[in-house]
């Protein structure tokens, strides 16, 4: 009887860490920011690089995620996008993958990043209609351009989406 009272309660303990794995499975959970500041001495360069005060706030970011498990790290292929992306997935160990902002958060991108926490670095335009089109509503307009601290958490679990806006100094 013993021996069958513990096969039972083997048999519910593995069953239900089962459940909590899967649970943990599919929540997704992406982070989206725009560029750090930029050189604007040319206002006819659409590429320019990170100016001081933005090389240092991408050395911000990458502290930020110091301690958050990140599986991927999404980037425009600008310089400015890239450069700010660049020593977060440096300390995470992961390549920069670039993706296009006229396809942002098509079923290739929903399927490669379901269940995974993703890092993704855009424009003011770009960071919250991506926002948008993951939340499948308008609730965000664009950045201003003097914001380079918005940080969009959106957080997807079988009960549905939630997001929300931190600034990040």
């Amino acid at each position: 009887m013993k021996k069958h009272i513990l096969l039972l309660f083997i048999v519910l303990i593995s069953c239900t860490s089962n459940v909590k794995k899967e649970e943990t499975a599919t929540t997704t959970t992406y982070y989206l920011i725009r560029h750090s500041e930029k050189v604007r001495t040319d206002t006819s360069n659409k590429n320019p690089n990170l100016n001081e005060v933005g090389f240092e706030r991408a050395k911000k970011w990458a502290e930020y995620f110091k301690d958050i498990h990140l599986d991927a790290v999404y980037s425009t292929n600008y310089n400015r996008t890239m450069q700010t992306s660049k020593p977060t997935a440096e300390s995470k160990k992961l390549a920069i993958i670039n993706y296009n902002p006229r396809n942002m958060y098509d079923s290739i991108f929903q399927k490669n990043t379901q269940g995974k926490t993703v890092l993704v670095v855009g424009h003011s335009n770009t960071t919250p209609a991506f926002v948008n089109k993951i939340l499948g509503e308008k609730k965000y307009k664009d950045i201003d351009d003097n914001d380079n601290a918005s940080l969009f958490i959106i957080t997807i679990t079988k009960e549905g989406k939630t997001s929300t806006i931190q600034k990040v100094d």
